[in-house]
């Protein structure tokens, strides 16, 4: 009896939450009320902008977190708890706030010189990236380290002892073995990225047909009391969240069979 009421209440628990984010996509479509008013041109740049600014920053965040999540994995070295402690700062305060703190940053010397002779960030779409990029690469950083924890150093000391360096022992053992699970990583924080708002709005602004990404689109839109586009603009977001989504945990799962 205690079995049946146990695994009624999990499967209750999954129904309810499915149940609930599906009430929440209906009521976005529910605001689609008036067709005609659609901005297809709107919604087109808004979506590629962020398509092309959530895979550049999701590569840079992948590039810089793959050494780092390694040496976090394998390694101890001086004030290691301190740095990893710095990843979680994402998940501490909110993006508003690493938005704010890059734009206080690029008012610094340091900042204003980049801008002035390298890059310019600020209410440009550079500044969406980075924004992206400071929300999603601890994240980045703490998922890969989890992948890494997962691989037994016994297949590296295996290596070692048949002749291979460090270098040789992460690109041609760990990182074989880890592809699914980085591949995987790289969706969710793609994802993340693509849904960014505070940060990017802070750094970048939203200023329409430069700098509006899809959930600044929303933003505009909501601003503008133009329910239609915002509602429609917010499902394909979510439709395209979803099905990131849904790959990657394919993805972690392959291979993975139910226990019961």
């Amino acid at each position: 009896m205690r079995n049946k009421f146990f695994f009624a209440a999990i499967i209750s628990a999954s129904a309810f939450l499915t149940f609930f984010f599906l009430i929440l996509l209906y009521s976005l479509s529910a605001g689609i009320t008036e067709p005609s008013e659609i901005n297809l041109g709107s919604l087109w740049f808004s979506a590629r902008l962020s398509l092309v600014t959530a895979t550049i920053s999701a590569f840079m965040a992948i590039l810089v977190a793959l050494p780092a999540a390694y040496a976090f994995s394998r390694y101890n070295f001086p004030l290691k708890g301190l740095f990893s402690a710095m990843l979680y700062l994402p998940f501490v305060v909110s993006p508003v706030t690493l938005g704010t703190a890059l734009l206080i940053f690029f008012n610094t010397p340091m900042g204003s010189f980049i801008e002035r002779n390298l890059i310019e960030f600020v209410f440009e779409v550079p500044g969406i990236i980075a924004a992206q990029f400071a929300v999603i690469a601890g994240m980045a950083t703490i998922l890969l380290k989890s992948v890494f924890d997962f691989i037994d150093p016994q297949y590296e000391h295996l290596a070692r002892t048949l002749g291979a360096d460090r270098v040789q022992v992460f690109f041609r053992v760990l990182l074989p073995m880890t592809k699914n699970g980085i591949l995987s990583v790289f969706l969710l924080v793609w994802a993340r990225a693509l849904g960014e708002f505070g940060a990017a709005v802070m750094l970048a602004g939203a200023t329409p047909f430069k700098t509006d990404t899809l959930p600044i689109a929303v933003f505009l839109r909501i601003s503008e009391a133009d329910i239609t586009n915002a509602s429609l603009i917010a499902v394909v977001t979510v439709i395209i969240g979803f099905l990131v989504m849904y790959f990657s945990a394919k993805l972690y799962a392959k291979n993975r069979e139910p226990i019961l």
